[in-house]
């Protein structure tokens, strides 16, 4: 199962459809989707490292706009849509103290979650909610998802050889690796307060 879906992606960057699966998964990503777009990043920039940084682009700015859906969704959609993702993430109860917490450390927690394996979309829905400047979310946002994104793709461009190799043998342990990666992140979110 894992192999098809490896070779899968891996003849999705010959298609000429790439650029729009790419953006179609970061853009869900970071607002409702709990699978992050690494998935299908990764395998398309070893495909093709010569258009590795135009999917890093497409992945940023996909993920961007997606956050700014999941920024909507907290702001004017929190009493049906927003509070269900909320309380699906384990926020539920927990909204006062992340009112408090974003009113001193809200420009910190976006770029450092923008990096990490927690999900992004909380950090979209949760700044929504909270009214963070909106302008300062997606300018915040625009870095730190670049600088994933653009990041990854500077290493799979600079060591993607080897790195294919290791997944064409054990592409099914890069999968259990992303699912627990996954798992930790929303655990950990659920923790942070």
């Amino acid at each position: 199962m894992f192999k098809r879906l490896y070779h899968w992606t891996l003849s999705l960057a010959e298609s000429p459809r790439a650029g729009t699966a790419l953006a179609g998964v970061a853009f869900a990503e970071s607002s409702f989707f709990p699978i992050p777009p690494d998935i299908i990043l990764v395998p398309m920039a070893l495909a093709r490292p010569d258009k590795a940084m135009r999917f890093a682009a497409i992945c940023t700015v996909s993920s961007v706009l997606g956050g700014i859906l999941g920024y909507a969704i907290g702001a004017l959609f929190f009493e049906t849509v927003g509070k269900w993702l909320i309380g699906l993430y384990g926020y539920g109860d927990r909204v006062e103290d992340l009112r408090v917490f974003y009113a001193t450390w809200g420009a910190l927690f976006i770029l450092i979650k923008g990096l990490t394996p927690i999900p992004y979309k909380l950090v979209t829905i949760v700044s929504g909610l909270l009214g963070y400047n909106f302008f300062l979310f997606v300018l915040l946002s625009i870095i730190t998802r670049g600088a994933r994104f653009f990041l990854l793709a500077g290493l799979l461009n600079k060591f993607g050889e080897p790195i294919k190799r290791a997944l064409d043998r054990h592409f099914a342990v890069f999968m259990i690796l992303i699912v627990v990666t996954i798992v930790f992140g929303f655990w950990l979110a659920a923790r942070m307060f």
